[in-house]
This record gives C-alpha cells, structure tokens and sequence, in this order.
C-alpha cells in the first residue's frame, strides 16, 4: 500500500495532467454532442416547416383550381346575359324580314361572347392565382410561429374576405369593359365580312390575331407592346387605385389599411412582366384551344379524299356556317366540369411555377417586416 503511495506522489503532475486532459476531452465530447444534437434539431424543424410550407402551398393550389372551377358559372352567365345570342337565333327561325340585319348582329355577338370568353377565362385563373397564393402566404405566416407575434395578424378572415370580394371586378364591372373592348375589335375585323365571304382555318387564325392586336396592342411585335398589354388588360381585373378607401384614409381601420396594402401589392404583381408573360402564354393556349375546337367543324365528311383535298388548310367555310360553330364555343369554354380547355390553362407548369414564385415571396419571414 505504501508502494503504491509512493508511485502516486512520484508521478502527481503527471496523473493531475492526465485527469485534466481526461475531463478536457469529457466536456469537449459533451459540448460537440450538444452542438450536434442542436444542429439535427434545427435541421429536423426546419424540414418539418418546409413539409407544412410544401404541403400548405399544394392545398392552396387546390383551392385555387376548384375556386376558379366554381366561379365559372357565374362567369358564363354574365357573359351569356351581356351577349345573348340566344334572342337573336330564336327571331331567326320566325323568318322575320330583316334576316340580315339580324345575322350581321349574330356575327358580331357570337365572336364577341366566345373571345371574351377566352379572355375572361385566361384572366380568372391567373388572377386567382396571384390573389390566392398572396393571402395563403399570409396565412402561413400568420399559423407559423414567424406569424404569431401576438400582435397582429396579416389575414384574418374579415380581411381575407374583404380583399378576395375584389375578384368581383372581373365578374362585373371589368366584365363589361372587356366586352365592350371585344366588340369594338370584332367589329372593325369583321364588320365588313360578307356572310357568304369563305374563311380557311389559317383565314380564321388571322382574324383573331388581328381582333387580339385590337385589344392587347402590338404586345407581341415589340418590346414596348409588353408595358402596352399591361395597361390594357389589367384594368378589366383591378379597379382603378383611386377608390373610396383611398379617398376618405382617415376612416380607415386596421383590417382596411392591411387590405388596401394586399390590394396594392397585386397591384404590382399584376403590373410585373412575369404577370404580363404568364397571361400572354394562357392567352396563347386558350385561343390555340379554341382554335382546335372550330377545327373539328372544317373536317371534310368523304374521308376517301385523298390527303392532298382531305388537309384542312384546304378546307373552308362561309361565314354564316362559321358563326353557329363560334358561337357555341362558350359552353366549352366556361364548363364547370373539367373541360380541356380549363384543365390546360390550370395545369400549365408556366402558371405552377408562378404561384410557386407569388407563394414563396409572399410567405417568408422578411415579407412581415415589409
């Protein structure tokens, strides 16, 4: 035992050295072990908050799309109740005496119905793409713990609903804007058409380019048609900023001040050039859609032609035949049902990519400090 004493006096330091180093080398393990649980919970959070972030943001893209599918009717109705084509071809089978009057009348009313009806529809869905995914931004901020200060909220449902009744602009007023837009265009292209006058498919493509160059200007010819298309398309689905919120401020509460800068801030997305992109690229897709649908119309019935006579490009048709086949076209286009026409325009990876950019500008922690 004193041997042992002896051996442990003799070489003190270097067990004191020993132990110090044993306990260095303890706590570092400890601390490196906390450091490393830390960062794995903090990864661990923050893909739980990016699966919620990812999930929130495909529910909300379904809300969009069934959104936009249950406004159709109301779309339709308007449109059908603006331009009723239905009065006109009721008085046409009574053979009344100014038979063409009233088919020169069909004419314009049945193009009309069918562009606005492109328009109107191109319109919706990319409108309620920006407006949904803005205010699911705020809602995400609002039930994550960024949004939950304690203080405020930046959508609840007062606001939420106040600033989504905008929508109503492109259902009403904007509406009828847009038409009468359409019909002017319609006119000066067509109004001058014989009913007897033939038009190809190509004769007909033509046509509508020039009635969309009416109404959207020359957005596709030149770098300032884009700032041109903007300013003319834009108003059918925004009122004009100057409103009776604006103009009486002092009145203002809290939840009108927070939906005024909402409304604003759509403003400017719908005034960005990757608005203007994205509703040019539906405008593309729903007149080609449209296209395709008259298409079927100009098919030649003796299939045992040969190629040559059985193309399309060679094929075509009075106008008076064409007008009925227009004419129609709306019932395609706003159905409620999943239609191609619809389904494209809401399944477009342009129009994803989008709403992806809205919703994740819209819902990080910086936009709460804006």
């Amino acid at each position: 035992m004193l041997s042992v004493w002896n051996f442990l006096k003799r070489h003190k330091k270097k067990f004191i050295f020993l132990g110090a180093f044993a306990g260095g080398v303890y706590i570092l393990g400890k601390y490196a072990q906390k450091k490393i649980r830390e960062i794995q919970e903090r990864e661990a959070a923050e893909y739980i908050a990016q699966a919620r972030r990812q999930y929130h943001f495909e529910s909300n893209q379904r809300t969009c799309n069934m959104t936009v599918l249950s406004m159709l009717p109301t779309l339709k109705e308007a449109l059908m109740q603006q331009l009723n084509s239905e009065t006109l071809t009721s008085l046409l089978k009574s053979r009344p005496n100014n038979k063409i009057e009233i088919w020169e009348d069909l004419k314009i009313i049945s193009f009309s119905r069918s562009l606005a009806a492109v328009y109107s529809t191109c319109m919706l869905v990319v409108l309620l793409r920006v407006q949904l995914n803005i205010i699911g931004g705020y809602i995400y901020l609002d039930n994550s713990s960024i949004g939950k200060n304690g203080t405020s909220h930046q959508a609840s449902p007062e606001v939420q609903q106040q600033y989504l009744s905008s929508i109503q602009h492109l259902l009403g007023d904007g509406l009828t804007e847009l038409i009468t837009a359409v019909k002017q265009a319609v006119q000066r292209v067509l109004g001058s058409l014989s009913l007897k006058h033939s038009l190809s498919l190509m004769d007909l493509e033509q046509r509508l380019k020039d009635i969309r160059r009416q109404i959207e200007g020359d957005m596709q010819s030149s770098g300032e048609g884009e700032s041109e298309c903007k300013s003319l398309l834009c108003k059918y689905m925004m009122p004009d900023e100057e409103n009776p919120l604006n103009t009486q401020a002092y009145e203002l509460s809290e939840k009108d001040v927070t939906t005024l800068r909402l409304l604003n801030e759509t403003r400017d997305m719908l005034e960005s050039p990757d608005f203007s992109t994205i509703l040019n690229l539906c405008l593309n897709r729903g007149f080609g859609r449209l296209l395709d649908s008259v298409a079927e119309f100009f098919r030649p019935n003796d299939v045992n032609q040969n190629s040559s006579l059985n193309s399309l490009s060679n094929v075509s048709l009075p106008l008076a035949k064409i007008i009925p086949i227009v004419n129609g076209q709306i019932h395609s286009i706003c159905s409620e049902m999943p239609s191609h026409f619809v389904q494209e325009l809401l399944l477009m990876e342009q129009v994803k990519d989008f709403a992806a950019n809205v919703y994740e500008a819209f819902s990080t922690p910086q936009q709460l400090e804006k």
